[in-house]
């Protein structure tokens, strides 16, 4: 009865999105296209769905915007408390650990989203995949949510060789995001967005950056 429900309410919610998210010697690279659907209908076209969490956090977002939108405000909340309880930033893995007990927590009524969230900490780059029943799943080299993941992973599958640099990864990410983009049909919008976290932190590339690389492709 749980299994049913849940697949009948994801099938009712089911939004298209690609999202992605690589590993790389020296920090994480996300990425996603655009596009936020109601139904038949493109919602928008400029929709962001790459989320800075904290200064060395971020996360992708497919799924209910609602429920996404809801946890984002729940871990900045925590991660902000355990800050200033702690006196030391959160660590990527017991903030992905926050966000599972927070989904598993709802678990009879989930939470229809499907995330990324990555990191860079003092144990290097980090990527894990959470799901509605509150699994948390490591990732060590690369993963795509939504519903142009089939097409981001046979990039991903073919491009993707262990110890790459950010750089490397960024022209990856972007490939991968574009052959979803061609083929899907609920991916799209305008552009592509990109963000890279390393030793530095969180940051977003500028649209001149991004072009360049599509151009490049």
């Amino acid at each position: 009865m749980e299994v049913v429900f849940l697949e009948e309410q994801m099938q009712k919610l089911k939004t298209g999105t690609t999202t992605v998210g690589i590993i790389c010697k020296d920090g994480v690279v996300l990425a996603a296209e655009k596009k936020a659907t109601l139904g038949y209908l493109v919602a928008s076209k400029d929709d962001v769905k790459i989320v800075q969490v904290m200064p060395h956090i971020g996360m992708t977002q497919a799924g209910a915007v609602g429920d996404i939108q809801a946890l984002v405000r729940y871990l900045k909340a925590e991660a902000a408390l355990y800050e200033l309880r702690e006196g030391r930033k959160i660590s990527v893995n017991a903030a992905a650990t926050l966000l599972a007990n927070i989904m598993y927590g709802g678990r009879w009524f989930p939470y229809l989203v499907q995330i990324i969230l990555a990191g860079y900490d003092d144990k290097g780059p980090q990527l894990f995949i959470l799901h509605p029943d509150g699994s948390k799943l490591e990732e060590k080299k690369f993963f795509s949510t939504g519903s142009g993941s089939p097409m981001a992973f046979g990039v991903l599958e073919v491009l993707y060789k262990d110890g790459i640099t950010i750089e490397e990864g960024k022209q990856i990410a972007v490939k991968a995001v574009k052959a979803a983009v061609e083929r899907d049909i609920a991916s799209g919008g305008k552009g592509i967005d990109v963000a890279v976290i390393d030793k530095n932190g969180f940051r977003m590339l500028s649209e001149e950056e991004i072009q360049k690389m599509l151009k490049a492709n």
